[in-house]
């Protein structure tokens, strides 16, 4: 069975939840994007399960390299940090049991429920607060300030890959003008080779002086 994609493409957003339905001997997996450096927190919740199958978690990078497997889960937490800008993938895969044999009636879908935050929102502002000894307007600003970064890093992206795309349009218009600037020479080199043969192959027949 080929595994069902869900693209979650929302650079901006902190949180990301969602529910869904899983075959109990399915695959489904949500590919998100992140930042360089950001922390990501996910947690799970997996409903409906039945004696006869189980479900494994794997997350992944774009370079198919492990950030977290849980075989077997119920309900867990993960959080990572990746080293470049990139996209990871959250795969839940149904399974059938080894030990179970025989034929069975068909297990009906199961229910996974998934929250993944990044940045401000994945910091244990708590436990921050309790070791730092801040008061709650202390740990209020430090919430801004974070939150300040995360969106001054996002408009540093955005400037980068704005940078990227000019580049990349000005290189190919380059391109495409030298290109059209050869192909006019070669047409133009092709039109007058044609008219000096065509010239020679009339001379030749004495159709023309």
């Amino acid at each position: 069975m080929r595994p069902a994609i869900l693209g979650l493409v929302v650079l901006p957003a902190l949180i990301s939840a969602l529910s869904f339905k899983l075959n109990p001997e399915g695959t489904r997996c949500i590919k998100e994007e992140v930042h360089k450096g950001v922390l990501v927190v996910g947690e799970f919740k997996i409903e409906g399960l039945q004696g006869s199958h189980d479900v494994d978690i794997t997350v992944t990078d774009s370079k198919d390299g492990k950030l977290f497997a849980k075989e077997k889960a119920e309900s867990g937490k993960f959080a990572f940090t990746l080293d470049d800008y990139d996209m990871f993938s959250v795969c839940f895969k149904g399974q059938r049991k080894s030990e179970v044999t025989g034929r069975s009636p068909p297990a009906p879908d199961l229910d996974v429920n998934l929250s993944i935050k990044r940045g401000v929102e994945a910091k244990a502002y708590n436990e921050i607060s309790k070791a730092e000894k801040l008061k709650p307007m202390e740990l209020e600003l430090k919430k801004l300030e974070d939150l300040s970064e995360a969106i001054v890093n996002d408009f540093q992206y955005m400037k980068s890959r704005e940078k990227l795309m000019r580049d990349t349009n000005e290189s190919t218009n380059s391109r495409v003008l030298w290109f059209s600037v050869f192909s006019m020479a070669v047409l133009l080199g092709l039109a007058l080779w044609q008219v000096f043969y065509l010239k020679r192959f009339f001379k030749a027949k004495k159709l023309i002086e």
